[in-house]
């Protein structure tokens, strides 16, 4: 599964026909669901058909993942600010220990100042009987001015310095702030959106219930073969680097476990969080949401894809999968469905990214 075999003899029927037998095994299990083959019963006329619950469902869902990024982005922005104003408050620290120790040396000049009877270098050595000793003491004074010139520029720096990170500091709680207030919008919306899913469906009969996920996957496998009815395999041959063998696996191995948003694993996944945590395993750090995964990754043509690219979705790029060979592709779909293999085409493809270009 982490390759895709450059066979050009090998035309797309071929995937096809692999995913026509996955989609044919989902009949039967929606077959064996209802205990019937025969579909349920038309609804009245006026009443919402059960495809236009579908696409409702859909919509939502897409709705929610879309709150979703944006929640994910202002944690990992939240996360990045809090680090930045514990660093401030280090440097602040270290800034008021350096002014404790300046003003000392200051101290400790004017103590000896004191200690001579308040009288200035200049004239303690005008008294001096000794041009010898005149001149050597010139040069400590020279040697004295600049110091003490040296300190008072480094005690007005080290001040600067600290206003500076008052304001940086103050700008980053700022920031914080936003962002939990983004944070919070955000999560409620990707609840609102949830719980009207989840209350249509919870409104369908079992047989209508099969019925929809049918559906569902009935518009995927007419997506999946539309795309690969371009021939596009034909072209598709790459294959895997190191580090995307090893996202691949990371990511395989999680079928199966929910979709819950916001999360990144190990129990659970959102579809970002997925592909980021995958890259993780593999050695490379990648943008924690597919927004930010479509904008900061290296693009490749769809030609040139190989088994641990990651595939962007949708216009508004709200959800993500990886490719993992053979027209196929694995993903955290939606809160009420598991991690997953589905058709690399099965929705509208926005762009191509390489983690490890």
């Amino acid at each position: 599964m982490g390759t895709v075999e450059p066979r050009r003899r090998r035309r797309s029927s071929g995937s096809a026909s692999a995913l026509t037998l996955l989609c044919a095994a989902a009949l039967l299990a929606v077959t064996a669901l209802t205990g019937t083959a025969q579909a349920a019963p038309l609804p009245e006329p006026g009443a919402t058909s059960l495809e236009q619950v579908r696409k409702d469902i859909e919509d939502l869902y897409r709705q929610a993942g879309t709150a979703t990024d944006a929640y994910n982005l202002a944690e990992s922005e939240a996360k990045a600010q809090s680090d930045k104003i514990v660093e401030i408050a280090k440097q602040v620290v270290a800034g008021q220990d350096r002014i404790t120790s300046l003003k000392n040396r200051a101290g400790a000049a004017a103590r000896a100042q004191y200690r001579s009877n308040g009288l200035p270098p200049q004239a303690r050595l005008a008294l001096s009987g000794s041009p010898s000793q005149f001149l050597d003491g010139a040069d400590r004074i020279r040697q004295g001015e600049k110091a003490t010139t040296d300190l008072l520029s480094e005690m007005n720096r080290t001040q600067t310095a600290l206003q500076q990170y008052a304001k940086d500091a103050n700008a980053e709680w700022q920031k914080l702030e936003a962002n939990r207030v983004k944070k919070e919008a955000s999560k409620k919306e990707i609840e609102a959106k949830i719980k009207a899913a989840e209350e249509l469906e919870s409104k369908l009969q079992a047989e209508e219930k099969a019925r929809l996920l049918q559906l569902e996957q009935d518009a995927q496998y007419q997506a999946q073969t539309a795309w690969l009815s371009t021939g596009v395999l034909k072209e598709i041959n790459s294959s895997a680097s190191e580090a995307g063998k090893k996202a691949v696996q990371f990511a395989t191995a999680q079928i199966g476990k929910p979709y819950v948003w916001g999360a990144v694993g190990p129990s659970s996944y959102d579809c970002s969080g997925l592909t980021s945590q995958a890259w993780k395993a593999a050695g490379r750090g990648i943008p924690r949401t597919s927004q930010e995964q479509l904008r900061l990754l290296p693009k490749v043509a769809i030609k040139d894809m190989r088994p641990g690219d990651l595939i962007i979705y949708f216009d508004d790029a709200s959800h993500v999968g990886m490719y993992v060979g053979d027209g196929a592709m694995v993903h955290a779909p939606r809160p009420g469905r598991n991690v997953t293999l589905a058709g690399a085409g099965s929705m509208p493809i926005k762009a191509i990214v390489r983690p490890d270009a």
